[in-house]
Order: C-alpha cells, then sequence, then structure tokens
C-alpha cells in the first residue's frame, strides 16, 4: 500500500461510523479555517528552511495541508462527486496540458512565446467557466477573514 492509500484508508476510518465524532461532523465549509492556516503554516515552513536549511517543519505542515486536502476529496467521494484519484488526474493531466513544450513536440524561441503559449492554454481549458472568476473576490475576502482568526487563535 502506498502512502497516499494509507492516508486515504485512515481518513475513512476516521470518518466512518466507528471513526472519531469530530472527523464524522466536518463538511468542506467547516475545514475552510483548516486549509488557509495549514497554508500559512506551509508559508512558515518555507521560511524556516529557506533560513535554516531544516526541512522537518516543511515536511510536516505539507503532509497537514495534504491531510486537508484528503478530507476534502474522501468527503467528495462519500457525496458521489469525484475521488482523490480525480483530483490527482486533474492536475497532472493540466500540467501536461500546460507544458507542450516538456510533453509535447512544441518549442518556444523565447520565455515570451512560452508565457503567451501557457495563457492561451489556459484561456482555452477557461472557455465557458469565466463565472468561476466571480468567485474569487468573495473567496479573497474569506480567505484575509480566515486568516485574521487563525492570527488571533495562535495569539499574533
Amino acid at each position: 500500500m502506498s502512502e497516499i492509500e494509507r492516508l486515504k484508508t485512515i481518513v475513512e476510518k476516521l470518518r466512518s461510523e466507528d471513526g472519531c465524532p469530530w472527523d464524522k461532523a466536518q463538511t468542506h465549509e467547516s475545514l475552510k479555517p483548516g486549509c488557509i492556516e495549514e497554508a500559512a503554516e506551509v508559508l512558515g515552513g518555507i521560511n524556516i528552511l529557506k533560513e535554516t536549511r531544516d526541512a522537518d517543519n516543511l515536511k510536516e505542515e505539507l503532509g497537514d495541508l495534504l491531510l486537508q486536502i484528503m478530507f476534502h476529496a474522501v468527503m467528495a467521494e462519500e457525496e458521489g462527486l469525484f475521488t482523490f484519484e480525480d483530483v490527482a488526474k486533474t492536475v497532472s493531466d493540466k500540467m501536461v496540458r500546460r507544458h507542450p513544450h516538456v510533453f509535447g513536440d512544441m518549442k518556444f524561441a523565447t520565455d515570451e512565446e512560452l508565457h503567451a503559449a501557457w495563457a492561451e492554454i489556459k484561456r482555452k481549458e477557461k472557455e465557458g467557466k469565466e463565472w468561476q472568476a466571480d468567485y474569487l473576490p468573495g473567496a479573497f475576502r474569506e480567505a484575509e477573514e480566515l486568516i485574521q482568526r487563525a492570527r488571533e487563535k495562535k495569539g499574533f
């Protein structure tokens, strides 16, 4: 069993009938603060790595962020929406698609050409989904509020 499979099994057990009451009660909404807090702690881990070359904190915080992702994926699977494998496939397909110069036979003479191609690929991916961007301002405001709450929780 891979460690990703083990993590998924652990989260499934936590959310099972005989699992943890707190974990079973979580929803996508209730986990929002944890996502923001863990992402901020990853930034702290990166800063620790830069300053000290000690990678232990970054490894731990990336794991905590991965746990958040796995929780959302397991809940989505419970809801019949998608699986963790679907999440991994989606981002893998996106990276291959957006890097035709690496995974295909396209060549770019300049960085500007490469960036223009990236932008065009991204534009095509978002065609018909432009409305999704309308949710970003509210999401950023919500993230700022959650960051402020996390600061207060941590005593900053």
